[in-house]
């Protein structure tokens, strides 16, 4: 009778400051974000704030922005990362591989920027090396592709370490049986591989569109605020202009998108088969 005890003792230990943590840094700041969002400069309840930001142009072109970077962004590493994926699942060492894939993460992603900002200018190595061949500098920098490119690099690993996994745990007897039955490799990878990895491809458009939609840091050193979006909208708004009920209101638009693609993105064959058992 005392084991059982022991076991919620052991249970509540760590779900105590697991909850504290969940409250102080998730919870509170969501409602203090939604307070401010509904209060004026004086404190007074008011939606004026949502009406400015729905009946802006310039905010609806940022929103539109940020889900088209976010989206193009997304396709990129999906592309890159499922072949990438597949292939390291082929390899012997595909743990050593996988682990050089994802130590680029462990770098501090402001360094990452400026190492591409090394790399872009005018007078760095992709320039000096088109020089070589006899071509005029470049302004590489500052641009839409630059910024899709950064941020793809940036965001590949959170891409391919969920479809990894979710090919790693495909049972190998099932391409077996469906080349037994008479499919190709094409129509293996096609009905039998491709479906059976969703969850992990369905995990790394979450892992790669939600925060994408909140970039800022790159927008600037990279793209040189010729790309605007709504992470761009919320710094300027909070360490600038320093109108925190608007920034907070963009910031609850933010929150809501994510939440959105959290929806159509989760996996759902779980919930049939928890309905099935």
């Amino acid at each position: 009778m005392m084991m059982p005890r022991s076991k919620k003792q052991r249970q509540l230990f760590y779900l105590v400051p697991y909850g504290a943590w969940l409250l102080l840094f998730v919870i509170v700041p969501l409602c203090l974000l939604v307070v401010q969002s509904l209060m004026t400069q004086n404190g007074h309840f008011t939606l004026n704030n949502y009406a400015i930001y729905f009946s802006s142009g310039t905010y609806l072109r940022m929103t539109f922005n940020s889900v088209w970077f976010a989206f193009l962004i997304t396709i990129i590493t999906l592309i890159i990362s499922y072949p990438t994926a597949y292939f390291l699942n082929q390899l012997k060492q595909k743990q050593f591989w996988l682990l050089l894939i994802i130590l680029p993460t462990w770098i501090n992603l402001l360094l990452k920027t400026y190492a591409f900002i090394g790399l872009l200018s005018k007078t760095g190595s992709v320039n000096t090396f088109l020089n070589l061949w006899g071509i005029a500098p470049k302004q590489l920098l500052f641009s839409d592709w630059s910024f899709l490119l950064v941020a793809a690099y940036i965001e590949i690993p959170f891409m391919i370490l969920p479809i990894f996994n979710s090919l790693a745990e495909i049972n190998p007897r099932l391409e077996q049986a469906s080349r037994d039955l008479g499919a190709n490799k094409w129509q293996t990878l096609r009905y039998v591989t491709v479906p059976l990895s969703m969850t992990g491809v369905k995990a790394g458009i979450q892992a790669v569109f939600i925060p994408s939609l909140s970039l800022f840091m790159i927008t600037r050193l990279i793209g040189g605020n010729r790309v605007i979006t709504l992470g761009t909208a919320i710094e300027e708004h909070f360490l600038v202009t320093q109108n925190w009920h608007l920034g907070s209101t963009i910031g609850v638009i933010l929150i809501i998108a994510m939440v959105i693609t959290m929806s159509i993105t989760r996996d759902r064959v779980r919930k049939h088969s928890r309905k099935r058992g």
